[in-house]
């Protein structure tokens, strides 16, 4: 049971993370809930990928875990418009 929570938990702070981003990158009336829970949780996998690299981790808390997730998110919104030329 517990890891249908924590996947639970992760589709949670995967969206929220991804409407937080695409509030902050103006692209919230473009993206849907789906989109915005996809961009959270690769957001997230980003920002813990470059958090690793530095030699950092979240720590598994869930408030840097949400902080790494929306900042990755953000990445990837920005990297989406300067490759396609165009928003999420």
């Amino acid at each position: 049971m517990s890891g249908l929570i924590g996947f639970i938990v992760w589709i949670v702070i995967g969206g929220l993370a991804g409407w937080v981003a695409s509030l902050i990158m103006k692209t919230d009336a473009q993206q849907g809930v789906l989109m915005n829970v996809v961009v959270g949780i690769v957001g997230g996998l980003i920002g813990g990928f470059v958090l690793r690299l530095f030699g950092f981790s979240s720590g598994g808390h869930i408030v840097w875990t949400f902080l790494t997730s929306v900042i990755g998110a953000v990445a990837l919104i920005w990297l989406v418009r300067a490759v396609s030329g165009r928003s999420v």
